[in-house]
């Protein structure tokens, strides 16, 4: 078999707070092949984004990370400061959510495009900024916008100058946290369709991080669920979309109507609650306080990913199991067991 482009393995991230270690991200395992794209989804404050920023080491001092992330075999986490500067942008860049935050207000955003060429590259200036309005050219901007500052561009175009900072250094990996929150909806389609098309001729893979579950289904290949710092689902995009297994997968797809159905305008489907508190997580399945769904024993047992289909399909559910998991005791060790 073909060695993942990135393998994340256990990993795990908690924030030091008064009442001790918060674990935003709890036991993540998942691959990225080479060429492929690969959605994330989830409800504010599942763990997406602490995960995408665990990858490149962007969180804060305060964050605790275990685990591997292998990134074309070589450990992120185990990285010297030195190979780390020359990974970021050369070998794994990221498109952050709210590019006018991300982006330096006094340097035009040709001197920030060229900023990773110039350190990764080794160019001249007059290479770099050559290189700056081919890139400017191929998000769909106007080379002559090299010299405009981030305040004089419409959110779109901020959203371009950092995908063509993103591609500056032709990376393997692209990391998208969010690339079109705060976007109108014409814009957001935009911005959706450059980055699937420059990924796509370019080989690059693509790991995009999103609440919206049809925005991933569109442009992704495989979609992971997360819910309270976990993966509860992984699968085919469209087979999580249209026919998710587990029942948090399946509540996100449904809160998006269908367009010109009358029954799906007069209702609505929706999640009731909020995702629970890290700081004091419900027994058994994280999920079962919200689920409509749930079985007697959810509240004891604590599933991890189970086959749940074709094509590579697992859901974290007991309802995936043989008879609903009704043999499961409340140790969750039988479940961990059946899927080694």
């Amino acid at each position: 078999m073909t060695t993942p482009l990135l393998s994340i393995e256990g990993l795990t991230v908690g924030y030091g707070t008064r009442d001790g270690v918060v674990n935003a991200v709890r036991g993540v395992d998942l691959t990225l092949a080479r060429g492929e794209k690969l959605g994330v989804a989830g409800e504010s404050g599942s763990g997406k984004s602490t995960l995408a920023l665990a990858l490149l080491r962007l969180l804060p001092p305060t964050a605790t990370v275990t685990g591997r992330v292998l990134l074309d075999g070589e450990d992120v986490l185990e990285m010297g400061w030195g190979r780390l500067r020359a990974v970021r942008w050369a070998g794994a860049s990221i498109i952050f959510q709210g590019a006018m935050h991300s982006l330096n207000p006094v340097q035009t955003i040709g001197d920030q495009i060229a900023e990773p060429i110039l350190r990764h590259q080794k160019v001249s200036r007059d290479a770099a900024a050559t290189r700056v309005r081919e890139l400017l050219g191929q998000v769909g901007m106007l080379p002559d916008r090299a010299r405009s500052y981030p305040h004089e561009l419409s959110g779109g175009q901020r959203q371009r100058v950092m995908i063509a900072m993103a591609l500056a250094c032709e990376p393997d990996l692209v990391i998208a946290d969010e690339p079109t929150t705060a976007l109108d909806v014409m814009v957001q389609a935009q911005i959706l369709t450059l980055i699937d098309g420059l990924v796509a001729s370019r080989g690059i893979s693509l790991l995009m991080i999103s609440h919206d579950l049809s925005v991933l289904s569109d442009v992704c290949d495989r979609l992971a669920v997360m819910y309270a710092g976990r993966v509860v689902e992984v699968g085919p995009a469209s087979d999580v979309f249209r026919a998710a297994r587990h029942p948090y997968g399946a509540a996100l797809a449904g809160a998006f109507p269908t367009v010109g159905d009358p029954a799906a305008r007069m209702r609505p489907q929706g999640l009731p609650g909020d995702p629970p508190d890290p700081q004091d997580l419900p027994s058994g399945c994280a999920f079962h306080p919200r689920c409509a769904v749930r079985l007697d024993h959810c509240d004891s047992v604590d599933p991890v990913l189970w086959p749940a289909g074709a094509d590579n399909h697992t859901a974290a559910c007991v309802r995936v199991l043989p008879d609903e998991g009704r043999s499961l005791t409340a140790d969750p060790a039988p479940v961990e067991e059946a899927t080694r």
